[in-house]
């Protein structure tokens, strides 16, 4: 079948955010902070209030926060996802369709959640919005069926995650820098969540559903005496019985004595994930704190940081590079992550490494640092204005012991950062020489830089499976058996998908497929003819995104309201694959190389290269499983694998019933519907 390389390429761009360049905003006079002070007082079962009033809109916020502490959850991992996912759903009182509705209604928004709720809304409905939120936080309704339901919406989540690179270097990041019994490197599996039962989630509730860390924030068009009986009414003793969370404590985890490179392989990888990360110890109220995350903004915190000049602007390997710095109360880490090509992996750690070491060396410049103050203090200025930053600043005060004016000093500390504090901050908490390098992508392409890279700079590779487990080496040049030639191994699937003869019968080929897009749905109609043409329309909501069209003397593509003609050379390699079997045209074709044997989708495959593009075929079975191109042009050039899988009979020949593009995440289509040699005509290719 045609190959869905415009598909990836068009979807990539489309869910891509790609940086933008905006010239910074001059830095003026430092602006006056005045955050008004909450009201706090504090229920006989130990919930802490916080209430500040703002008549400035109608309307009102609460945010309700449990403070517990962090702790790992095991063998059960998944049970604070599953008590999220079904608290909040019905009460005791009222069914899940009417508390719904009534939020409706009274035109709220209401979250909930394991680790506390969130609401707001007009404020003449203050009073009913906050009824609704305790009675959905505090008197939930657990169902077997509602578990079963919401456990294996989980699973399913993970399943379509199996395949993806950015989720499996996340989940190796994190295993590898905290360890796999710490609570920040343990990770949620499909074993993990069916361990957990609904008794788990009830107990788990109950456990750490308690007030005794409970803090909840009130702010808005309220009065702060009715603010106080009504939540003493609704979350006084009576009501949420007094208790504490149990309070585990971990041993922090230690940073790696030397660099090194932990590389996974993900034979599908279209592009390498990488990360360089180091423990961070940083919390909002050390004296380095401001000078800590101006170094991180300058390094980078944007598209203007040093990170993205280099790998985007400078050298072309990717969308982006940043750098992120995590500062609270607990253990977290330092990272520079950028998603580059396979070719240029080696290439791109080296050069993130060069601005690690750049920014611990030389002093920033002063326009660097005007810069990267104007953005905080930017971003900080436009954010105070709003109910929801208040409400986490007066959190973030008692709950991570910062003083009272922190706040209101907020831009006058920032400015007093110098060039030596970035220097000296960068220093600390930027581990150069003790930085952790995971590395997910394609060890046939990636490996032998690395290696290069390893043996130059003395920094030895380590191998580990998606889960974060030591593994060996993988085998990327495995031996191709006597006999086995490219004709033969076309020659192979066509007889698996129906014979040669069977397959010239298929005058044309009509596929109706279904897919999912960040919960968007997809329809995708691809027509075939044999005469060498093609048209494929994928569209949401019955609204054409793109389509690419090869006709018998013209071929063109549309998407996002504009069309490129397809013409000359790309024209006529375009109508050898806009057939319904391209292996019929690959059979008599002697330029086609068999390029070796790769693992991908977890087997072993024949590799065939046919011009720019590679097709890989199973070895036992012979059916295609995988077809590789090229998409775009320089800084957005990438690979793009299309997988194809579940083949089956129609007619007497199989296609792939499952299609999965992989546009930097998994699209996969699942076909509704094949008709052969009917429903399509000519004037579907003009």
């Amino acid at each position: 079948m045609k190959k869905y390389l415009y598909i990836a390429a068009s979807l990539l761009l489309t869910i891509t955010m790609q940086a933008q360049d905006r010239p910074m905003p001059k830095q003026g006079p430092a602006p006056s902070i005045n955050i008004k002070k909450p009201v706090t007082f504090v229920l006989e079962n130990g919930l802490k209030v916080l209430v500040v009033e703002n008549n400035k809109l109608p309307r009102v916020s609460y945010n309700l926060t449990l403070d517990n502490s962090p702790f790992a959850e095991g063998s059960k991992k998944g049970v604070t996802d599953l008590v999220s996912a079904m608290i909040g759903n019905a009460t005791e009182t009222i069914s899940k369709d009417k508390f719904n509705e009534e939020i409706d209604f009274l035109g709220a928004t209401i979250n909930f959640y394991e680790s506390g709720a969130s609401a707001n809304g007009l404020s003449r409905y203050s009073a009913r919005i906050l009824e609704l939120l305790a009675d959905g936080a505090l008197n939930p309704l657990f169902t077997q069926a509602d578990f079963d339901a919401e456990r294996a919406k989980l699973i399913e989540g993970l399943k379509s995650d199996e395949k993806s690179t950015s989720a499996i270097a996340a989940r190796v990041q994190n295993v590898l820098t905290f360890g796999k019994d710490h609570y920040s490197g343990e990770f949620t599996s499909e074993e993990t969540l069916k361990n957990v039962t609904l008794q788990d989630v009830i107990n788990h509730y109950n456990t750490y559903f308690v007030p005794a860390n409970a803090y909840l924030v009130v702010i808005g068009d309220v009065k702060t005496k009715e603010v106080k009986e009504k939540v003493e009414q609704l979350f006084g003793a009576d009501v949420w019985k007094k208790a504490t969370a149990p309070n585990l404590t971990y041993n922090d985890p230690k940073d790696l004595q030397y660099s090194q490179i932990n590389f996974v392989d993900v034979p599908n990888a279209v592009q390498s994930e990488i990360a360089l990360v180091n423990l961070s110890r940083l919390k909002m109220n050390d004296k380095d704190y401001f000078a800590a995350i101006l170094a991180n903004q300058i390094l980078g915190g944007g598209g203007e940081g040093r990170l993205f000049l280099n790998l985007r602007e400078k050298h072309g390997w990717t969308y982006g590079s940043y750098s992120n710095i995590g500062a609270g109360k607990y253990i977290s880490k330092f990272s520079s992550t950028a998603s580059v090509r396979n070719t240029v992996t080696d290439s791109a750690v080296v050069e993130i490494f060069n601005e690690l070491k750049k920014i611990r060396t030389d002093l920033v410049s002063a326009e660097d640092l005007r810069n990267a103050k104007a953005k905080y203090i930017g971003n900080f200025v436009m954010q105070i204005e709003k109910p929801a930053t208040i409400a986490r600043y007066a959190l973030n005060i008692k709950t991570l012991g910062l003083p009272e004016d922190f706040y209101e000093n907020y831009v006058k500390n920032i400015n007093a950062v110098t060039p030596e504090d970035v220097r000296n901050a960068a220093n600390k908490y930027f581990l150069a020489n003790n930085t952790r390098v995971v590395i997910v992508g394609k060890a046939a392409d990636v490996l032998p830089g690395l290696e290069a890279m390893s043996a130059k700079e003395k920094m030895p590779i380590f191998y580990f499976d998606k889960f974060g487990n030591k593994t060996e080496k993988p085998v990327v040049k495995k031996e191709i058996p006597a006999g086995v030639t490219a004709q033969s191994v076309i020659k192979k699937h066509v007889d698996a998908i129906g014979g040669e003869k069977a397959l010239k019968t298929v005058k044309t080929l009509l596929v109706t497929s279904k897919g999912t897009i960040q919960g968007q749905s997809l329809d995708m109609i691809s027509k075939f003819s044999s005469k060498g043409m093609s048209a494929i329309d994928i569209s949401m909501s019955g609204m054409s995104m793109m389509k690419q069209v090869i006709g018998d003397k013209m071929g063109y593509q549309t998407a996002r309201g504009q069309k490129k003609n397809i013409e000359d050379d790309e024209l006529v390699k375009e109508k050898k694959e806009a057939i319904p079997f391209i292996e019929l045209n690959l059979l008599s074709d002697k330029t086609i190389v068999l390029n070796g044997i790769e693992t991908i989708n977890g087997q072993d495959a024949y590799v065939i290269q046919a011009g720019t593009s590679r097709h890989f075929y199973d070895v036992k079975t012979g059916l295609r499983v995988a077809s590789e191109n090229e998409s775009g042009e320089g800084a957005q050039k990438r690979k793009v694998i299309t997988s194809f899988n579940d083949y089956v009979d129609v007619k007497g020949v199989k296609v792939p019933y499952k299609i999965t593009l992989d546009v930097g995440m998994p699209l996969e289509f699942i076909t509704q519907d094949v008709k052969i040699n009917e429903g399509v005509t000519d004037k579907d290719f003009e």
